[in-house]
């Protein structure tokens, strides 16, 4: 178990590494081949100034397209209890319990650190869950708190759409820049709208690609981080295998905050393909097999 975890963080270091030296070595070429490096220092701070934004604003912006609401112990303590206990067991801040309206068994956590954390379920999932796999599905959560994997999905997706606004800027400048007479004008544009086309890649096909890639990480090692704290990594599988059963899409699903649940809120049908943020739910059981076997 201790092995899968320091895989899975070995492997998000890589991946995130990797698109981060993608970025700075493309701003670098930009500000070389424009003749103007100071511009290659504005892409690297805007791109990180908007992640940063990203990271201060994501729990409330994730909350918002929920609808979660906050509850208190009198509102449901078997929930609530269940939060409280994982917390106190780890030596963790309680963190703020939600819970959705939808009838789609799912759950999430969102925060930047465990002072500001935020657990959720759908009542759909208190509904179909027992206290063992309920447990298990809220200690799963409570390891992406632990792990700080919203830090890292969120500053991740921050780059992603800081790419994606650099790179409609660029075209944007090449367009003015057609109307403008002079050779000079219509070389300068042609090279902005190869860097929007570049960006438009990274933003569209690169960004996600690397984005989901680390979200699936991220959700092996809170499956791991679960199962250590519970030391009963069955709970979380059971909770898995209905997940997979009564899968449905949720009534406020959205593609921007997939990455936060604990099972594909949008298509729980079709984990398998590149763009998932979440591994396939057979794979996940197997993983958590194999550590069950290892207490």
């Amino acid at each position: 178990m201790y092995r899968a975890i320091a895989a899975n963080k070995r492997n998000t270091i890589l991946i995130v590494g990797g698109f981060v030296a993608l970025i700075t070595g493309l701003a670098i070429w930009w500000g070389n081949a424009s003749g103007n490096g100071s511009s290659a220092i504005f892409i690297i701070v805007f791109a990180f100034g908007y992640a940063l934004f990203q990271y201060f604003m994501a729990s409330k912006l994730a909350i918002s397209m929920s609808g979660a609401v906050p509850i208190e112990k009198r509102d449901n303590p078997r929930l609530w209890n269940i939060v409280e206990n994982l917390a106190i067991t780890e030596g963790m801040p309680m963190p703020k319990v939600y819970v959705i309206n939808d009838p789609a068994p799912n759950a999430f956590a969102t925060g930047r650190n465990p002072e500001n954390a935020v657990v959720a379920a759908t009542t759909g999932l208190l509904e179909i869950m027992d206290d063992n796999e309920l447990q298990g599905v809220m200690a799963h959560e409570m390891g992406h708190v632990k792990n700080f994997d919203i830090r890292v999905s969120t500053i991740v997706f921050g780059l992603v759409s800081a790419i994606g606004i650099l790179a409609d800027m660029a075209i944007r400048m090449a367009w003015m820049s057609s109307h403008s007479r002079g050779r000079d004008n219509g070389q300068f544009g042609a090279f902005l709208i190869l860097i929007g086309i570049v960006g438009w890649i990274i933003a569209w096909l690169i960004g996600p690609l690397v984005s989901a890639a680390v979200s699936r990480q991220r959700e092996y090692l809170a499956d791991a981080t679960g199962a250590e704290m519970t030391r009963y990594p069955d709970g979380l599988a059971s909770a898995l295998q209905k997940l997979g059963e009564y899968g449905r899409p949720m009534r406020k699903a959205n593609t921007a905050m997939a990455h936060m649940y604990i099972n594909d809120p949008v298509k729980p049908g079709l984990v398998e393909r590149a763009f998932s943020t979440h591994p396939p739910i057979p794979k996940r059981i197997e993983r958590l097999q194999e550590i069950g076997r290892s207490f």
